[in-house]
């Protein structure tokens, strides 16, 4: 691949393909045998499915016999590395389709407006939300479970697929490059992102999502909620993520809606009633609301701001209310004071809610900045959240994140190519370059360090790379490399060469990509290389039609000579049957059959003679004699047949028919 060769004493530095140092531990699995003594060779293949086929032989003994045993592995699904490499696969063959047409929008686009391709006049952003969306559903887990019919009330989390680092990686790109709309309703935005993907921060400490599914295992042995801290704590924690629906249902647990403490509890119930009915009509810029998401959606900014203002002062009104005084429990007072000072923007309160700074990030920006657009200082609130949320581990999410508010291009492009796969590079470019001139001028600039490529076609180029690499993906490198404009089409060249011809059906793939990307001279060669293969390994009949495909003259001439030292030593009839077979194939077009097109007529010239032995009609002997005549006449009848020719003719009376005509004419 092109680029600079980097320094081999340091490995991180000026490499062009990044490449990580550390060794990953190998997988073993022990497989029993049952060959006695030691092993001399060891052989393996992959099988039907997900089968390895291990043979292993033993040390041949004195009578050279050599005992062995073939094994039959089964490669289970639960592995994870081999479970990993097939979902790889599938995203890899999933997004062939969405990249293809987005890059053929991108050329119809380019010759519409005749300009180089930054298309931005024409929403281009909407044409790579489309492609964005096809991704997604792709990123989507294939497992998802299906809704129970019966939902129960004290399910707090609700699960519904497993999510991957990569997909909250592209959406968090999609965000903040590729979605303008989301623009003018981020902090929603931000809020449906981490309700999706609060979990995968999880593994490093401790956040909402994880306390609310502790809270949830020991709620079954709870009798009254809301005695428990904890209940408090979890509520406040979603509160502050704006997970409302999730929310109101805790509250929902509460003990003084049990219909046997409902009088003696009538002030607590009505304050718990009241905090959920705010918390449901919490105003929410967004265009929409999900099926069971709670709230009242704005999306004019003068309308969400009247709203706002409104049910502020209720949370103001409610929070100065005598009714708490009459209060008694003394824990429900408590987290229902604290969960408005959390929807009334207090910062000690969401700080306190919260447990990394992404998560107080975006609950400043829910309670504090609802009317946030784009990256507008987000950068300088995402440090001060940093400093009252200090994390000391560097999360995968966590250092995007900070490229993206930083608007560092270079660090958001960096960490997806350190911390997740070529395939993340080479799509996201899109999304990077969707709306951001700056973004777009970055990644196409040609760069001599790159050998005159820009970093867009690199990684494309990368990418190409490890799909090529792999048996089962190399047919769909192709279309990356043909996206590739300075590199791209010698690099296709090269891979399609590299292909093994002996298998008919590969070769035939191989042809109809030649087809498709208008590479002839490929195309010629190949079909040469496969002729002449087959030719050698004593498939002649296959090996001739190749060359007649590729038109090979040359090789085909040589090939007559062959043939003319079987057949045309004396002509015999043994010689001519065992190979009228492959004349029958070479057909009468002589501009691919080269001098072959000598035995073809001769073919013609003999079953002629053979009527004529037969004592046929007259109209035999015609055709004996004009076949004759061709043969003579044609340059291809090489001058040491001549005289066969004229014995075989004079042996079954054709000369003398010739004679005769040529009298009479």
């Amino acid at each position: 691949m092109p680029g600079v060769v980097s320094n081999s004493d340091v490995p991180s530095s000026n490499a062009v393909v990044p490449f990580s140092t550390g060794a990953q531990e190998p997988v073993i699995y022990p497989i029993r045998h049952g060959v006695a003594g030691p092993i001399h060779r060891l052989a393996i293949s992959w099988g039907a499915g997900n089968n390895l086929r291990v043979s292993f032989f033993g040390k041949p003994d004195s009578d050279d016999e050599i005992g062995g045993k073939v094994v039959e592995v089964k490669l289970s699904a639960d592995d994870p590395e081999i479970e990993s490499d097939a979902e790889r696969r599938r995203i890899a063959y999933g997004s062939v389709s969405p990249f293809a047409h987005l890059q053929s929008r991108r050329n119809s686009v380019s010759l519409l407006s005749k300009i180089s391709p930054s298309p931005y006049n024409i929403d281009w952003w909407e044409y790579v939300m489309e492609y964005s969306k096809d991704i997604k559903s792709l990123l989507s887990s294939p497992n998802t479970l299906p809704e129970s019919l019966f939902e129960d009330p004290r399910t707090i989390i609700k699960k519904t697929e497993d999510p991957t680092f990569l997909k909250a990686a592209w959406e968090l790109i999609e965000i903040f490059y590729a979605d303008k709309e989301s623009q003018s309703w981020l902090p929603e935005r931000m809020v449906d992102w981490l309700a999706d993907f609060d979990s995968l921060f999880s593994v490093e400490q401790v956040t909402v999502h994880s306390k609310l599914v502790d809270f949830q295992e020991k709620l079954i042995n709870l009798q009254s909620v809301e005695d428990d801290p904890r209940y408090w704590q979890s509520i406040s924690s979603a509160l502050a993520l704006g997970w409302l629906d999730t929310v109101v249902k805790m509250l929902r647990l509460h003990g003084s809606y049990n219909l046997d403490q409902l009088n003696d509890r009538e002030t607590e119930n009505g304050l718990v009633e009241a905090v959920a009915v705010l918390i449901s009509k919490m105003p929410r810029r967004r265009p929409e609301l999900a099926s069971g998401m709670l709230g009242e959606k704005y999306m004019s900014k003068p309308d969400f701001m009247k709203s706002w203002e409104k049910w502020r002062a209720q949370l103001t009104k409610l929070n100065s209310s005598a009714y708490w005084i009459h209060c008694s429990h003394h824990q429900t007072r408590e987290g229902l004071k604290s969960m408005l000072q959390i929807m009334l923007g207090d910062v000690n309160s969401l700080s306190i809610a919260t447990h990394h700074w992404i998560e107080l990030f975006i609950s400043q920006l829910l309670y504090i900045r609802p009317l946030s657009v784009g990256l507008e200082s987000m950068y300088s609130l995402a440090q001060k959240c940093i400093q009252l949320k200090p994390s000391s581990t560097s999360h995968k999410l966590v250092v995007l994140m900070m490229g993206i508010l930083e608007e560092n291009t270079e660090v958001v492009l960096a960490e997806c190519s350190r911390s997740f796969s070529p395939w993340m590079v080479a799509h996201a470019i899109e999304l990077l370059t969707a709306g951001s001139d700056e973004a777009d001028f970055l990644l196409n600039e040609d760069r001599s360090n790159l050998g005159g490529i820009s970093i867009k076609e690199l990684y494309r180029l990368i990418y190409a790379q490890v799909l090529s690499s792999h048996p089962l993906t190399w047919q769909i490198a192709p279309i990356y490399l043909a996206s590739c404009m300075k590199q791209g089409m010698a690099l296709l060249e090269i891979l399609l060469s590299s292909q093994p011809v002996h298998n008919n059906n590969l070769l035939l793939k191989i042809l109809e990509i030649c087809r498709l990307y208008e590479l002839d001279s490929v195309s010629t060669n190949m079909m040469k290389v496969a002729g002449v293969h087959h030719w050698k390994q004593g498939r002649k009949g296959l090996g001739v039609y190749w060359l007649q495909q590729a038109r090979d003259e040359v090789r085909l001439n040589r090939i007559a000579q062959t043939l003319f030292d079987f057949v045309g030593k004396s002509i015999s009839e043994e010689n001519f049957k065992e190979w009228e077979g492959l004349i029958e194939l070479l057909g009468a077009d002589s501009r691919s059959a080269g001098s072959l097109d000598f035995l073809y007529k001769y073919r013609d010239f003999k079953r002629s003679l053979q009527r004529v032995t037969d004592g046929k009609n007259f109209d035999a002997c015609q055709q004996a004699v004009d076949s004759l005549i061709s043969l003579m006449k044609s340059p291809s009848t090489p001058h040491r047949f001549w005289l066969p020719l004229l014995y075989d003719s004079v042996t079954t009376r054709v000369i003398i028919a010739f004679l005769v005509l040529s009298f009479n004419s």
